[in-house]
């Protein structure tokens, strides 16, 4: 189903050393399953592919941005391993391997939740790349479909098209529309390979990529529990947006804020001082999905299930609260604007209690943006929203002498820029008080 490149750290590591060891190998790791299914209709061939237009919207078909993948199913066949619809929405244009043994008719099916109702005025795919490989090609065909109703009703053809291989990196497909319905649900059907000289290949695929507008995302309240997994012990408190926690189990303590149904925390290995960076969400069945970056390597897939009865971790994060030192994502603009959105309150009224309690007399609030565009804009947006902040807690009671806006830009990421889940982690707001 899926095919990952990655480095080797040796057999038997946990997953808090393996990302701070040296690398010694690449391995690759292959899943799939087949079996007999015909091939949908798409829309047109997209012309080879075109320059990604300049968006006036966010991409909401990302798992930075709360879609979350419900079921994967490849010729019929459901598999249990989420990986690949993850990779799917990571926002992430590099292709990967979906389908290990592909034929012309082989159907590749996602499901995913919106956590609000939307509606699409566009949809792309980018980099429909080949390699020089008679083994392996891009998915051809592929049609997106979604429902207001629920996961297995009510769907209708949203978008399509049939794709042909791009002639240079940096060019998206976009798709037909056809309908833009407000919807919950998405379907991702994808059929086909490009080029298949002998009858079979590995078929890729790289990103859906969905703009349009999506309504106002309730702030989810389930980060409160302990979940467990294949290299994943985790535990969090909440209160309101901001959660608290520990993973690991050498107790690794974690700070993070949520966003609609989105947490994004950062942690400190409190050994070695080693930094990792979540996307979290809860799922409807109560388990724990998302991305993980330590130490600066590439995202990988970090689930787990709620822990059994008695399981305990070495939890001493302090109680979830905002105020100095705090790093915040939950603090939301208007796409490309310092206006601050309505559904930031929550954090804002936190953000201004947890600070009038504090005693510093000099407060920063810096603004970080992600490296897309120039970095002079960005660096004009990032003192702007640092000065929205500062505006919006004075005008809640703070002594403005104390406070001070500074626009960081793109200069201090804490996460790949290669990735959604990387760009949404550098845009933030952090708090430094002396």
């Amino acid at each position: 189903m899926l095919v990952l490149v990655w480095q080797a750290r040796g057999p038997g590591v946990p997953y808090s050393q393996a990302m701070r060891a040296p690398a010694t190998a690449f391995v690759l790791v292959v899943s799939t399953l087949t079996a007999a299914a015909a091939p949908a209709p798409a829309g047109p061939p997209a012309s080879g592919g075109v320059l990604a237009p300049a968006r006036s919207s966010v991409d909401f078909v990302t798992f930075a941005q709360g879609a979350q993948p419900l079921s994967l199913s490849i010729d019929g066949v459901a598999s249990s391993d989420l990986e690949g619809a993850i990779r799917a929405i990571d926002g992430a244009p590099t292709p990967f391997v979906l389908v290990r043994a592909g034929k012309a008719d082989s159907v590749v099916e996602i499901v995913y939740l919106l956590p609000a109702p939307t509606r699409f005025d566009a949809f792309a795919v980018p980099t429909v790349t080949e390699v020089p490989s008679r083994a392996t090609t891009f998915l051809r065909t592929i049609e997106v479909s979604g429902s207001a109703t629920g996961a297995d009703t009510g769907f209708q053809v949203l978008a399509a098209a049939t794709l042909t291989t791009h002639k240079k990196r940096g060019l998206v497909s976009p798709l037909k529309v056809t309908a833009s319905p407000a919807v919950r649900w998405l379907k991702l059907r994808m059929t086909g390979g490009l080029v298949l000289p002998d009858g079979k290949a590995s078929l890729q695929f790289s990103e859906l990529e969905g703009y349009g507008r999506q309504d106002a995302v309730a702030l989810a309240t389930g980060f409160k529990a302990i979940w467990s997994g294949k290299g994943v012990l985790i535990e969090l408190s909440q209160s309101g947006a901001t959660v608290s926690g520990c993973y690991d189990s050498d107790g690794g303590q974690l700070q993070g804020t949520v966003s609609g149904n989105i947490l994004r925390a950062v942690g400190v290995d409190p050994g070695d001082k080693v930094t990792s960076v979540f996307v979290l969400m809860v799922g409807a069945d109560g388990g724990l999905r998302g991305l993980r970056s330590t130490n600066g390597a590439p995202f990988r897939i970090y689930q787990g299930d709620p822990a059994p009865a008695g399981t305990t971790t070495r939890c001493s994060a302090p109680p979830p609260k905002l105020g100095c030192g705090s790093v915040i994502h939950a603090v939301n603009f208007d796409f490309d604007s310092a206006r601050i959105r309505p559904d930031s309150e929550p954090v804002l009224a936190e953000l201004h209690r947890g600070l009038a309690a504090d005693k510093s007399q000099s407060i920063v609030v810096e603004g970080h943006t992600s490296s897309e565009g120039r970095k002079d804009h960005n660096q004009a947006l990032s003192l702007a929203r640092a000065q929205a902040v500062v505006d919006d807690l004075v005008r809640r009671g703070l002594d403005k002498r104390r406070l001070r806006a500074a626009g960081r830009g793109p200069d201090e990421p804490i996460a790949s820029n290669q990735d959604e889940a990387g760009r949404a982690l550098n845009r933030r707001v952090e708090i430094q008080c002396k």
